[in-house]
């Protein structure tokens, strides 16, 4: 999933970047209301974590214009003001959820994961393809009842793959979801992870899930999908 982050403070900035990306998601930074705008106006985004005070656009401004322009991936914004009006305003100008600085990152990961499942309008917490399961939750992947080890990278990549089950996914989708803005896309390390989610997932079993569709990207499906 893709997530984001408008925060002007380099430092705060930095450190939920790197929280973020060590959770699996693809993180991208704004350091000004502005920047933020046209980011969230130009490309697809999971959820949105947004700071109220911001140089050239104010986070209750971005908001409200981000709501205007029909930007419906959820918004948790991120103050030092605590009090209720603040919070009132924030919410009224269209966030989900509203978190005070500072704040316990354990905290702000569960907030953003609840912003995410309420995204999806979906209570479960288990992704299941033929038999492969992937926990939201726990992060933890069992084909057949056993167990795979899988990097952060290569989770999020199956997360997309499984999500969009049954789909044909480009290579331009993936690196949009699974990476980040900066992502080089003349380079092979999509097709270097594929592989290697291959070898883990698929190698020992005779129905193969991750299935590469020539000209256009791949798709993940079992035996009885097709």
């Amino acid at each position: 999933m893709r997530i984001l982050v408008v925060e002007d403070e380099r430092k705060i900035a930095d450190f939920i970047k790197r929280g973020l990306k060590e959770e699996g998601y693809a993180v991208d930074v704004a350091y000004d209301g502005q920047e933020g705008h046209f980011l969230a106006t130009t490309n697809d985004y999971d959820a949105i974590v947004l700071d109220v005070m911001l140089p050239k656009m104010d986070g209750v401004q971005f908001c409200r214009q981000l709501r205007q322009d029909k930007i419906t991936a959820p918004i948790i914004m991120l103050t030092a003001k605590d009090s209720v009006k603040d919070k009132v305003t924030g919410l009224d100008a269209g966030a989900d959820d509203y978190l005070t600085k500072p704040f316990a990152f354990e905290e702000f990961l569960a907030r953003v994961r609840a912003l995410l499942r309420k995204k999806d309008l979906a209570v479960t917490t288990t992704l299941q393809v033929n038999d492969l399961t992937l926990g939201l939750l726990t992060h933890k992947v069992y084909r057949a009842h056993k167990e795979i080890i899988l990097t952060s990278k290569e989770m999020a990549l199956l997360e997309y793959l499984m999500r969009n089950a049954g789909k044909v996914v480009t290579r331009t989708m993936i690196s949009e979801h699974v990476w980040d803005i900066d992502f080089d896309t003349d380079t092979n390390v999509i097709d270097v992870y594929i592989n290697y989610l291959r070898k883990k997932v698929d190698e020992g079993h005779k129905t193969k899930l991750i299935h590469t569709i020539r000209g256009r990207g791949y798709t993940f499906k079992g035996k009885n999908d097709f």
